[in-house]
């Protein structure tokens, strides 16, 4: 199991580094079709309904047969290496630094300390390994989002285009856009993420009776409802966030209704111009995504670390 010291005495920093950057590549490839309809979605300012005449995407049905209709099903797969590069480098950094500050824990705080306050300090490791992988890896989910969020005709063809563009139009600090969001949601969605999956995987075992070996079924149903629990309390700046990194040069005939000075700025407008459900447009793929990102990311992690630990046998 995640943070198990036991069990995982044998993995070295190294180790925990290839199982997540394994996680994330794997995550990524199975999850992308659902990031493109969430972001599309979330970067609607009209409300998502077949009512109001201006709406691009009414429905997650809908919104998903006008992009294989209009863009083919490759635009499912879209900005897919900018965002392979930012998950297996957030997925390395993210697991390795996580399992580091677990075992900092255990030695600070002692055996028994954490075994007490278990849930807290998993919270509070997973909320610092998200902060510390998302400042390093945030300029690739800046470029990731700029390419899924286009539309035809395309601003950008390619990543070596996006980058100086952006640097030339923008500055270095456009790679960094939305990064104070970034760190509100992320931080507390990695911490919840961790937090809810120890809970999860104790429950399982408690009211189960299983074993402590990892089992895949474990891991992806505790994985799922530590997504959706984590996903609903952080969403509104996971909104935010995407709004702030889109707006951008692409966007200009709407310079007036989008465009965004930034964070309270764009928290104001959100509510202003579409109310207290503005901050929940896309919800709804994005929770299911969320299910099928934390499910895959935590049981890739755990299968992983089980291969790799073939290594040191």
């Amino acid at each position: 199991m995640i943070g198990n010291g036991t069990a995982k005495d044998s993995l070295t920093s190294v180790d925990h580094a290839i199982a997540g950057a394994i996680s994330g590549f794997v995550t990524r490839f199975i999850c992308q079709p659902f990031d493109v309809v969430k972001i599309r979605f979330q970067l609607q300012l009209e409300p998502i309904k077949s009512s109001h005449p201006t709406a691009k995407y009414t429905s997650i049905l809908h919104g998903t047969l006008c992009i294989l209709r209009e863009e083919g099903i490759t635009a499912f797969w879209k900005g897919h290496v900018p965002a392979q590069m930012l998950s297996v480098v957030y997925g390395g950094v993210q697991f390795s630094s996580y399992e580091y500050l677990l075992k900092r824990s255990d030695s600070t705080l002692g055996r028994e300390a954490v075994i007490r306050w278990s849930n807290t300090v998993h919270f509070a490791c997973g909320f610092t390994s998200g902060c510390v992988s998302t400042a390093v890896a945030h300029p690739f989910d800046v470029i990731r989002t700029r390419l899924v969020a286009q539309l035809e005709p395309k601003t950008y063809t390619s990543i070596s285009q996006a980058v100086r563009l952006m640097w030339r139009q923008e500055g270095p600090r456009s790679f960094y856009r939305g990064m104070l969001p970034t760190l509100l949601q992320i931080g507390p969605l990695s911490g919840f993420q961790f937090g809810f999956y120890h809970f999860f995987t104790h429950l399982w075992t408690v009211l189960l009776e299983d074993d402590a070996n990892v089992t895949g079924t474990r891991s992806v149903a505790c994985g799922a409802l530590s997504g959706i629990v984590s996903k609903t309390l952080v969403y509104p700046l996971d909104l935010i966030k995407k709004r702030l990194q889109a707006s951008a040069s692409f966007s200009r005939p709407r310079l007036n209704f989008g465009r965004y000075n930034g964070f309270l700025h764009c928290v104001r407008c959100i509510f202003v111009q579409e109310g207290f459900l503005g901050y929940f447009k896309g919800y709804l793929p994005s929770v299911l995504k969320a299910m099928a990102t934390t499910s895959s990311y935590f049981a890739s992690y755990e299968a992983a670390c089980e291969m790799l630990k073939y290594r040191h046998s």
